[in-house]
């Protein structure tokens, strides 16, 4: 688009497309989000590739609307939790996870999976994520450059994503393979039926483990949870593809994108590392500041339900409201010096990035500990790789994805 040639500053606010992809991959989204906060907190497109939108991007404004369900929805139905329509993302297809329902149907699901992610589940699982956190990183070659979303950050996540579904091992590559497919802007646009046969190889691949497990005994992974369960055990085909999508994706973007930024955060701001280094009682707020400083889901999305009024703004049943978990990250009137990483930053777990009210992330928990655990190793080994190359981050305004750290130790 004509845009991507002009700097924030040089459009008009009404002509202002704040989801244009290029933003997310050079970083310019947060100068865009900086001056939305400032001229125009709640700010309308007229048109884009995905239609008009409002932009909400003012923390307490964003919290605001989470807390309304009933007349912000979630619902696929109503077009989903993203951007991009949900129907529109799935070439006709339909599937419902219970990210994307409303009260009260929301509530007895996400119940459901819930059990999984209790401090006494979380404390049973920190021992193996550990153990393999170690591992990895005393077996990351020396003296030669390697990726690190690869070689830490992809592959923490896999693992652990198949430990929560008791996944057959050998093939948890599939785990990350079906999560880029399921968030990829790029295969959305230019190869959507190569991405609806991989989410449908996903779907039918769980259909057979959910057939075993079936006849077995309950056990305490995932997929047994939801079996097992009225709310989640007898779902159609499109809730069960949605919620395996859904489990999938937030087991694996939210981690691995801010496992990442540790690279990313520490190289542009050494000396928090150095404080890391100094003070080991800083690891849990760190991670809380590095998921923040990275949002690792950059909105969600929610549709007007009937015609109401905001801030002076009406907006209209049918309405699309993004709201910038990105933004909100690094307003000021909340986060001094937002742009800034700062491990001790006092008030850092007040971030979004996991959401707020009725859809906060259920796993929110277990991505915090294993950020912390991530660090505390490095921190145990004196580790912090040397950039050797340029940051590579994803075209996707709705995963803040990097997709390349070059690196050497």
């Amino acid at each position: 688009m004509a845009t991507q040639l002009q700097s924030n500053d040089e459009i008009q606010l009404e002509d202002l497309v704040p989801s244009e992809l290029h933003r997310f991959a050079d970083g310019s989204i947060h100068k865009t989000m900086q001056r939305l906060r400032a001229e125009a907190p709640i700010h309308y497109c007229k048109d884009s590739p995905y239609g008009p939108f409002w932009s909400i991007t003012k923390h307490r404004d964003i919290i605001e609307i989470e807390a309304v369900p009933a007349t912000y929805s979630s619902d696929s139905a109503n077009g989903g939790i993203s951007i991009i329509d949900s129907n529109q993302a799935l070439e006709g297809s339909t599937m419902e996870s219970f990210i994307s329902m409303d009260p009260p149907r929301h509530t007895a699901k996400r119940r459901t999976v819930a059990p999984a992610f209790t401090p006494s589940e979380i404390e049973r699982l920190s021992t193996s994520i550990r153990e393999r956190t170690s591992d990895l990183l005393d077996n990351l070659p020396r003296g030669q450059g390697f990726n690190w979303v690869e070689r830490v950050s992809v592959a923490l996540t896999r693992d652990m994503l198949a430990i929560l579904f008791d996944y057959p091992w050998e093939e948890r590559d599939n785990l990350i393979k079906w999560s880029d497919a399921i968030t990829s802007f790029e295969m959305i646009e230019n190869q959507p039926q190569e991405r609806m046969a991989m989410i449908f190889e996903m779907a039918t691949t769980f259909h057979k483990l959910w057939d075993q497990r079936s006849k077995a005994e309950p056990a305490p992974d995932l997929l047994s949870m939801m079996i097992h369960s009225d709310a989640l055990g007898h779902m159609d085909a499109q809730e069960f593809l949605g919620n395996m999508a859904l489990l999938i994706v937030g087991g694996n973007d939210t981690t691995r994108n801010s496992m990442s930024a540790i690279i990313a955060g520490f190289s542009q701001f050494p000396g928090e590392w150095q404080k890391l280094l100094d003070n080991e009682s800083l690891v849990p707020n760190a991670a809380s500041e590095l998921i923040r400083w990275q949002s690792p889901v950059a909105h969600m999305r929610r549709t007007v339900v009937e015609d109401t009024e905001f801030r002076g703004h009406k907006f209209k049943a049918g309405d699309k409201v993004i709201l910038w978990y990105v933004s909100a990250n690094r307003d000021e009137a909340i986060f001094d010096n937002g742009d800034q990483l700062l491990i001790d930053r006092e008030n850092a777990r007040r971030h979004l990035s996991f959401g707020y009210g009725v859809h906060r992330c259920v796993g929110a928990r277990l991505a915090e500990l294993q950020v912390q655990i991530l660090l505390s190793e490095m921190r145990a080994r004196k580790l912090m790789p040397e950039l050797i190359g340029p940051i590579r981050r994803a075209e996707n305004s709705f995963i803040s994805g990097i997709t390349e750290l070059s690196v050497r130790l």
